[in-house]
């Protein structure tokens, strides 16, 4: 773990991390990101309408329908919809945007369980959102690590922030490294982009500084002979470190470090965080 570092570095150390928070938070501020998240609603095969979203909705074998009031319409991969539209039998953790006026309908499976969260830009939480307090960024915390991958990748199942609900995820090895003179295991996850890896995680900061859940990293494609880097300046609150209406996964028993890491994002200002 790097502790000696000048002025000079620290700053440029600094920037850089400044260019990639505002960015993130850019993104979660999105007029149809979650922070605009207004319900979630779970079908079954009873027809259900809800307030936050045209016409009447269920699910069964052959997926999720919705039948569209007269004069109502979305718009469908391109394409207006009205009447019935079959929305057919949707993958773990996929989904369908459909746009209703400046609003995105996110039709989804999560758990199992077929899902309508709409996203309306002036929902209140979005409006109000005025960004995430965050450790101030420093080298100490980017640690050199090794990607050790499994025979076979490994399916594991995990809990939810909703009480019942489970995630499976297929983890193809994991990462081991040295903090503050600690050896420690994380077990990695399939991250966002070819080749990345993603660590969901807890530490003894978690539910005093940090969002007591979950917080999560993304760590970029290991190099050929295993090593990685472990950045937890990025390291980053899922969408349910905000609202209520997410199924954000949580960590492995493994993946819950009793290191405090003091670095990255902390507990968001909408849940008392400051």
């Amino acid at each position: 773990m790097t502790t000696d570092v000048t002025t000079a570095d620290l700053q440029a150390f600094t920037e850089d991390w400044l260019g990639w928070y505002r960015a993130h938070e850019e993104r979660l501020a999105d007029p149809h990101g979650f922070l605009a998240v207004t319900g979630l609603h779970w079908l079954d095969e009873r027809p259900q309408r809800f307030p936050d979203a045209p016409g009447a909705w269920h699910t069964g074998r052959d997926g999720v329908v919705v039948t569209l009031d007269e004069g109502e319409e979305l718009i469908v991969e391109g394409s207006p919809v009205r009447g019935e539209h079959r929305f057919g039998v949707l993958p773990e953790r996929g989904g369908v945007n459909a746009l209703w006026g400046d609003t995105v309908i996110e039709v989804a499976k999560r758990g199992g369980n077929d899902i309508v969260r709409p996203r309306h830009p002036d929902a209140p939480l979005r409006a109000g959102f005025s960004g995430t307090p965050a450790y101030p960024p420093h080298p100490r915390w980017v640690v050199t690590g090794r990607y050790l991958p499994f025979d076979e990748p490994r399916p594991t199942t995990v809990g939810a922030a909703v009480e019942g609900l489970e995630h499976v995820y297929d983890a193809p090895g994991r990462i081991e490294f040295t903090l503050d003179g600690r050896q420690l295991s994380l077990t990695a996850f399939p991250g966002p982009g070819e080749g990345r890896l993603m660590v969901l995680f807890t530490d003894a900061t978690s539910g005093v500084t940090t969002y007591a859940a979950n917080r999560s990293l993304t760590v970029e494609p290991p190099a050929a002979d295993g090593t990685v880097v472990l950045d937890f300046n990025r390291a980053v609150n899922l969408p349910c470190a905000y609202t209520d209406l997410a199924t954000c996964p949580l960590p492995p028993a493994e993946n819950r470090l009793t290191v405090a890491i003091e670095a990255g994002q902390k507990i968001p200002r909408e849940r008392g965080g400051s």
